[in-house]
């Protein structure tokens, strides 16, 4: 068989002069999340542990009884304290998800959980989902320090190339969310899952390794006290920052 060398290939073009994509001559799979906290200033981010910490989730979620802030999830409110203990417990003994509890430094106290999940160690991609966060963890800088955390530990930790967040396209907070937090929006899967007895159209956004290093200046700058007033207002907003960050 003979032996053809390629040189001098212009960049982006193989033998053939069809574009192909950017060489990773040194990517290797990358390791699965660890089971380590990441511990914050406002907040830790740990392995749900349903005998820890079932009583303040309990709490936490009792804050919403209409059960609105589980509508996009898999999984209505559960109705009674048994329900509860029975879904973190399946929650826990998973590993994709992965599943955390959200513990608010200041109180001690857990409130909410997030996943990673749809893990590709491979191919170095992963997805945070899952999230429920109670009204107390919503709008609130422990919420924004929770997605950093995460995001540190995906991107500086682990050198994993894609961060995804998807959503049912109906969910408008949770698109709002998504773009705040600087993940761009790809578009939208037409009937891509069924979940509840109906239809979801799922929207898909995602950061990637070369954004990281802009957005976490931003996040730091965000989270730094003086961005905050006496009574614990932002002076400035993320979204802004990342702007100015990506510049």
């Amino acid at each position: 068989m003979q032996t053809i060398l390629h040189e001098n290939l212009s960049p982006g073009r193989n033998e053939h002069s069809q574009p192909i994509g950017s060489p990773l001559a040194n990517w290797t799979p990358r390791a699965q999340p660890p089971r380590t906290p990441m511990m914050g200033t406002r907040c830790d981010v740990v392995m749900l542990d349903p005998a820890a910490h079932f009583d303040d989730l309990w709490d936490a979620f009792q804050t919403d009884p209409s059960g609105k802030s589980w509508t996009y999830l898999f999984v209505d409110m559960p109705a009674t304290r048994e329900a509860l203990r029975a879904y973190l417990d399946a929650q826990a003994k998973t590993a994709d998800p992965l599943c955390h509890t959200l513990i608010d430094t200041s109180t001690g106290r857990a409130v909410g959980i997030a996943s990673f999940m749809r893990i590709d160690a491979n191919m170095g991609v992963i997805e945070v989902g899952n999230i429920n966060y109670s009204e107390r963890l919503k709008r609130t800088a422990v919420a924004t320090e929770v997605m950093f955390l995460m995001m540190k530990r995906v991107f500086d930790e682990l050198g994993y190339r894609r961060y995804e967040w998807k959503c049912d396209s109906l969910n408008h907070p949770s698109r709002k969310a998504a773009e705040r937090y600087g993940f761009v929006y790809e578009g939208t899967f037409r009937q891509a899952v069924t979940y509840k007895g109906r239809n979801r159209d799922t929207a898909w956004f995602s950061m990637i390794d070369k954004e990281w290093p802009a957005l976490k200046r931003a996040y730091e700058a965000w989270l730094d006290p003086a961005n905050f007033d006496a009574q614990g207002a932002q002076r400035r907003g993320l979204a802004d920052m990342i702007k100015e960050a990506q510049r």
